[in-house]
């Protein structure tokens, strides 16, 4: 049974399956109800990455409302700079994204804007690609009333390194994957990647470990978990398929704990 049948309640049993095993002890009642609406109301599906919970609170993906538009039958998305706002040697960028609905002559507007100081050194140089997706992902969720933030529009994943910076503790009470501040878990930053890129949770940890040079992931410091999300990041930018063929070096045993 998929999870976008027209029957919400599987949805939403599998959605809660999902969760429970990417979020262990982490789902609230809050967050259940949340979860309940989102797949009833819009066929959100985690599994196919529609979804992300950080710091307690649900957020969408550009992937999930791109999804969303066309199970709604979304006649058409503009996208156009917006020139005054664009400076190409500064690398700031502005776009203008408007979306049609089938039922709605008028479409949806929406902006979004990036620049070196608003991105993540991780995505540095893409800042035109950012700016565009930002704006999508305003007029997306206009158009259908998503009341949820874009994961791609949050400061902490996007500004400049706060989500990898001394502000975000690894767990309590020294090695561990906490948040503060409003950031998120590294251990957040590790799940969006994993499952950005479609890679084997078992084997990233296992490289983690050996990259950390510890047994278990939960015995590294915050800075060697920094450093593996960052090196992670770009060989997987760069290469995936490289990347997942050093991946199965690690095999498929059981996972490392992290």
């Amino acid at each position: 049974m998929t999870l976008r049948s027209k029957d919400s309640r599987p949805s939403f049993t599998a959605n809660l399956r999902v969760a429970r095993d990417v979020w262990p002890g982490r789902i609230e009642r809050r967050q259940l109800m949340a979860l309940r609406s989102l797949s009833e109301a819009y066929g959100m599906s985690i599994a196919n990455g529609d979804l992300q919970l950080l710091d307690g609170r649900w957020y969408v993906t550009h992937s999930g409302l791109i999804s969303l538009s066309e199970r709604k039958g979304c006649s058409g998305i503009r996208v156009q700079p917006v020139r005054e706002f664009c400076d190409r040697a500064s690398d700031h960028w502005t776009f203008k994204a408007t979306v049609y609905k089938r039922s709605c002559r008028r479409g949806f507007v929406g902006y979004g804007d990036a620049n070196p100081s608003n991105v993540s050194t991780l995505v540095r140089g893409s800042e035109l690609r950012i700016a565009e997706t930002r704006a999508v992902n305003r007029a997306l969720r206009k158009a259908y009333g998503i009341g949820l933030c874009s994961v791609e529009e949050l400061g902490y994943l996007s500004s400049q390194d706060e989500s990898l910076s001394g502000k975000v503790r690894v767990a309590p009470p020294s090695n561990g994957n906490g948040s503060n501040h409003g950031h998120p878990r590294l251990r957040d930053q590790l799940c969006l990647l994993i499952r950005k890129y479609g890679l084997d949770p078992s084997q990233v940890k296992r490289y983690a470990a050996d990259f950390c040079g510890t047994e278990v992931l939960r015995d590294a410091g915050r800075d060697l978990v920094e450093s593996f999300i960052k090196t992670l990041a770009d060989q997987a930018a760069r290469d995936r398929e490289g990347l997942i063929c050093k991946l199965n070096s690690y095999g498929h045993a059981e996972a490392v704990k992290s």
